[in-house]
């Protein structure tokens, strides 16, 4: 492979083997306990019935959840490579290997309330994932009583803050919160297309071609987006700009979105935020 080839996968998916940013122990084998756990698993199953069978929207399920916990973690690698300070960690006292802990499992289970109701699912989240985070911190074995307490709040907080009108307070929620709406490319919306949904979420995700995320000049991360019409404007401006707003992450984020089809007739060529 290539090191374009390489750059570019780094931008899409988490590789456990790569040279990181942070130290990846503690978090390959959180992805490992992850992986192997048949309750996380059965929640990620379970969570896309609401969603997408009753309410007809995007896919919420296991490839939501794949796509945005590698979206975080490329990010996350990405901003520490910029120098980015991670704050909720470490004014737990935790450890720098903790961030990626937290922004994993918080990217893993965000979307479990889901199970009780679409509607307000945030805040559904909150007490499933408490009682899920009793177990998993405890079994994965790093650590006492009271670093599971600050660990649980701190996922607890970006779980939260990632579709609410609660502002993160955390570069690690940040993480999330932005990382959430990056998952916008067309198979998201390929079940609700396919039974005739047209709503603007769906149509506009239809037109998302590929998202890539690398490291910026000017600031530490740029998102390449490639539409192949002006519906994609939709996912931009009015989803991922609002996830980007009071995110934290404004000023070391650039996103460029350009019209990929060659046709003569774009609405839009290019939108940068």
């Amino acid at each position: 492979m290539s090191e374009t080839e390489e750059s570019d996968e780094r931008g899409r998916e988490y590789d456990p083997d790569a040279d990181h940013a942070f130290p990846d122990e503690r978090l390959n084998e959180t992805l490992e306990f992850i992986e192997n756990d048949a309750e996380i698993q059965a929640y990620l199953d379970a969570q896309n019935v609401n969603p997408v069978l009753r309410k007809g929207y995007n896919d919420h399920g296991s490839k939501h959840i794949e796509i945005v916990r590698n979206r975080a973690l490329s990010l996350y690698d990405l901003l520490k490579r910029g120098g980015g300070d991670f704050n909720g960690a470490a004014q737990q006292g935790l450890e720098e290997a903790d961030e990626s802990v937290i922004v994993a499992l918080a990217a893993t289970i965000h979307d479990i309330g889901h199970v009780v109701h679409r509607d307000d699912h945030a805040y559904w989240s909150i007490p499933l994932a408490a009682d899920l985070l009793d177990r998993v911190l405890d079994d994965l074995g790093f650590y006492d009583t009271a670093e599971i307490v600050r660990m649980k709040g701190e996922i607890l907080h970006a779980i939260l803050c990632h579709h609410t009108e609660e502002d993160p307070l955390t570069t690690e929620a940040g993480v999330l919160r932005v990382a959430d709406a990056l998952d916008m490319e067309k198979g998201r919306s390929r079940m609700p297309y396919e039974k005739g949904g047209r709503g603007i979420d769906t149509v506009s995700s239809q037109a998302i071609q590929r998202v890539t995320l690398m490291q910026g000049d000017a600031v530490p991360v740029l998102v390449e987006i490639e539409m192949l019409n002006a519906a994609g404007v939709y996912q931009v401006d009015n989803l991922l700009k609002a996830k980007l707003r009071d995110s934290g992450l404004e000023d070391d984020i650039r996103i460029v979105a350009v019209n990929i089809r060659e046709d003569g007739n774009q609405l839009v060529e290019r939108v940068e935020l």
